[in-house]
């Protein structure tokens, strides 16, 4: 491997996006759907799901350092990271299905136990896999901008993906379970995305190399490590900032689906659905529904607006309003590598966190039949939100870039496992944490969703407690010292070093 910045092949870019859009198939899941997975469709109550998602999630937060210690230590002829993402394929896909799958006839107790074992085989998992997926970003290239652009490519597979599961899961399931139940559903729903991550994952093994080394190869303990990551100011803020980042994440995906669910008017639902010409009468009993494409899928809704409430218009209707979400962040994402070359990575996301806060609090002020807010509000939070997806990750590597340019040592693995900690942390927060907040303050109970109290708290917590999130990811990226100018200086001055081969000095 050569120790100089690299320039990315098309290819090469494509290949290693392909791996974080397998990855999105678990986390978009995770993010949309597993907590009202547990309690609507595996039949636990919301402390027991809140438990299993927060025990998953933190054992997996804590792994992250461990597992960035292995990868920083692999070697193997393929590099560092790239092996991690073989490796972890297989299992990946199998224990996905295992996931999401309910066992028939088993006690409260048993499923519980299941539950957890496998959300907590799926996440580590996914750290084994993951992990080294996002630092090997780090080792393909030197460059600065050759970075914000593999990101950009990254990122647009990435919301590709989440389009993909934002938009055909819950359809996918209600078409699976004709016949059948929502537990099927799932299991078969989730079986076809592990198919797909199994492909997506050996793509990018394939496809991508490992470029970048350290100058010399000293010798450092895990001990030291961490040590000279806390003196590593710019790794602290955005240790914090991931940490928040990522609980707004889990908990704006479990509070949507309820808003949409539940607090959303069914009619209002059902003519914005009808609009689209999605929308047809009723089936009778052991009628075969008509074919295409739309009904296979699930996106037909069958039946009137008076009886829209019995019918699969939640469904479809929160699953077209990820797909424009989506769409739009797709697009804008694009522009993310222009923004940061022009105003630097930082300035562009406190300008997109700062707009995303108002337009986040801003959907507590709808009524529940105004659906044209609704589309409005997402579209214009995916605008501010988009370029900032990238460019965060980009800004991890960054930090990564500071930790060798102050003590002469990459230890790229070890940043993004201990990244990866605040992120699954924040996960863990914020799934658990709307779950929590929903039984103790709003009284939910998940065969009463319905109910006034608990209506107001999907209202407040998919508005006002997310957008105060986003404010304070906001105030603490104002910390990070990180600049346009800063970036550029650190860039060149280890590619320089690089080149000469020379041990650094102290800057």
């Amino acid at each position: 491997m050569t120790t100089s910045a690299q320039r990315l092949t098309v290819g090469e870019k494509l290949g290693y996006s392909c791996g974080d859009a397998a990855a999105n198939f678990v986390f978009m899941s995770m993010i949309l759907f597993q907590a009202s997975f547990y309690t609507d469709v595996f039949g636990i109550s919301a402390g027991a799901a809140a438990s299993i998602l927060m025990i998953a999630r933190l054992w997996d937060a804590f792994f992250d350092p461990i597992m960035g210690v292995l990868a920083d230590r692999t070697r193997t002829r393929w590099g560092r990271f790239r092996p991690w993402i073989l490796w972890t394929a297989g299992p990946w896909a199998a224990v996905m299905i295992l996931a999401y799958t309910t066992p028939k006839g088993w006690s409260m107790g048993a499923l519980i136990l299941y539950a957890s074992v496998t959300n907590t085989l799926l996440m580590t998992l996914y750290s084994m896999n993951n992990m080294p997926y996002s630092a090997l970003g780090g080792v393909m290239t030197g460059d600065v901008n050759e970075r914000a652009q593999l990101n950009s490519y990254r990122f647009v597979s990435v919301n590709i993906a989440q389009f993909i599961v934002g938009g055909l899961t819950l359809p996918l399931v209600a078409r699976f379970a004709v016949g059948s139940d929502r537990q099927h559903g799932w299991q078969m729903t989730m079986t076809v995305w592990a198919v797909l991550c199994l492909i997506l994952f050996l793509i990018t093994f394939f496809t991508t190399r490992e470029r970048i080394q350290p100058v010399t190869e000293k010798k450092s303990s895990p001990k030291q490590d961490f040590a000279d990551l806390l003196k590593n100011s710019p790794w602290i803020v955005m240790v914090f900032m991931t940490l928040v980042h990522f609980a707004i994440l889990s908990f704006r995906g479990s509070a949507l689906y309820n808003y949409y669910h539940s607090y959303a008017d069914k009619a209002a639902l059902y003519d914005f659905v009808h609009a689209l010409g999605l929308t047809a009468p009723a089936v009778a009993p052991g009628t075969a529904a008509g074919g295409g494409v739309l009904e296979w899928l699930g996106y037909i809704v069958h039946g009137t607006r008076e009886a829209a409430g019995a019918s699969n218009v939640a469904d479809v209707a929160n699953s077209l309003v990820n797909m424009l979400g989506t769409a739009v962040t797709i697009v804008v994402i694009l522009l993310s590598p222009a923004l940061s070359r022009r105003y630097g990575k930082k300035a562009v996301a406190i300008g997109g966190f700062a707009l995303t806060t108002v337009f986040s609090a801003a959907f507590s002020l709808l009524a529940p039949d105004n659906v044209a807010g609704m589309l409005i509000l997402t579209v214009l939070g995916a605008v501010c939100y988009a370029p900032t997806i990238p460019l965060v990750w980009a800004m991890y590597a960054d930090v990564a870039d500071y930790s060798e340019w102050k003590t002469g040592r990459r230890f790229t693995g070890i940043v993004f496992a201990t990244i990866g900690f605040a992120l699954k942390s924040g996960l863990a927060l914020g799934s658990s944490s709307f779950l929590w907040i929903m039984s103790w303050f709003y009284d939910y109970d998940p065969q009463n969703a319905g109910a006034a109290r608990a209506l107001e708290g999907f209202r407040t917590c998919s508005g006002l407690m997310v957008g105060g999130l986003f404010a304070v990811c906001t105030v603490l990226l104002l910390f990070y010292r990180i600049d346009k100018r800063l970036t550029h200086q650190i860039a060149d001055e280890l590619a320089a070093r690089r080149l000469q081969g020379a041990a650094p000095s102290t800057p």
